[in-house]
């Protein structure tokens, strides 16, 4: 939808009372909704769970799981720490945290495997295998990725580029000799960095091929990208979980190694010699009775 929902209510036609106390309590206090099931918002306002169904559908979407991703997709990056922690905090009291953050990492890998293009997967796929040099970039709690990555693009390439997170001018430095033929992947999720959006649009305009990962359509990291491949984001307290981000790298690296085939086999034989000559991995007290 082009709209918001704080847009869409306002624009809707009559509503029942119990609706239009939904409608009251999100446009007073979206922050919280987003985060809420239906039940829970149900409960919070005073309605049925139904009520709260069909107050989704009578906004235009096809669920209130849908509604609910729209909430959070508009909140998400105008929230301070602060005020992350206030939610959450609200949301969780009383309850098995442990349950709920586990329970929502499970949700979020489930959407984004519910959502994502298999056409834009493998061209972002191909993208990396055919480049030229690869250059991963993510600043933040997004570095953590961006170095994961980088980790096993460097067991299969020789041409890969961690851009480290350091002054503006730094990064400039580093992606300096970026041209036609590269590759730039950016990852950015919640609140998304404005260095990696600038770093973004160098790399487009020195005509490297840009891959974005990051958490949906309107984030501005779609904007800047040729290839852009989303995974859902939820936020946990001050923190976003990014246990679907890293799920969507795991598949991006394996489905790499898958084309380059017989390639990868010789160089993880050479790294086994290797790691076993120089003693890399401490063996296991199995592994150690076995010689």
């Amino acid at each position: 939808m082009d709209k918001d929902i704080l847009t869409l209510i306002a624009d809707v036609g009559k509503l029942s009372k119990s609706q239009r106390s939904i409608a009251t309590y999100i446009q007073n206090g979206y922050e919280k909704a987003a985060f809420m099931t239906a039940g829970k918002l149900a409960a919070v306002v005073g309605v049925s769970e139904a009520t709260v169904v069909r107050f989704a559908q009578e906004l235009g979407y096809g669920s209130y799981p849908e509604m609910r991703r729209a909430l959070q997709d508009m909140v998400r990056g105008r929230l301070t720490s602060v005020q992350r922690i206030a939610v959450a905090r609200e949301l969780t009291e009383g309850g098995d945290i442990l349950h709920h953050v586990l329970s929502s990492d499970i949700d979020q890998i489930r959407q984004t495997l519910e959502d994502i293009s298999h056409a834009d997967f493998e061209a972002a796929t191909d993208a990396v295998v055919s480049a030229r040099n690869i250059y991963i970039f993510g600043l933040r709690s997004s570095s953590a990725l961006a170095h994961f990555m980088g980790f096993y693009f460097n067991l299969l390439f020789e041409n890969v580029h961690v851009v480290n997170e350091a002054s503006s001018l730094e990064v400039f430095e580093q992606i300096l000799r970026i041209s036609t033929g590269d590759v730039f992947i950016a990852l950015s999720f919640p609140r998304y960095s404005k260095r990696t959006i600038r770093a973004m649009r160098y790399a487009r305009d020195m005509g490297a091929t840009v891959i974005g990962i990051t958490d949906n359509n309107v984030s501005p990291i779609a904007k800047l990208s040729d290839i852009c491949l989303y995974a859902r984001s939820d936020m946990v307290s001050f923190l976003d979980t990014l246990v679907a981000p890293l799920s969507l790298v795991n598949a991006l690296i394996v489905a790499v190694s898958a084309k380059t085939g017989n390639d990868v086999t010789a160089s993880f034989e050479r790294l086994e010699q290797i790691w076993n000559e120089y003693g890399v991995y401490e063996k296991s007290e199995e592994e150690k009775s076995d010689v």
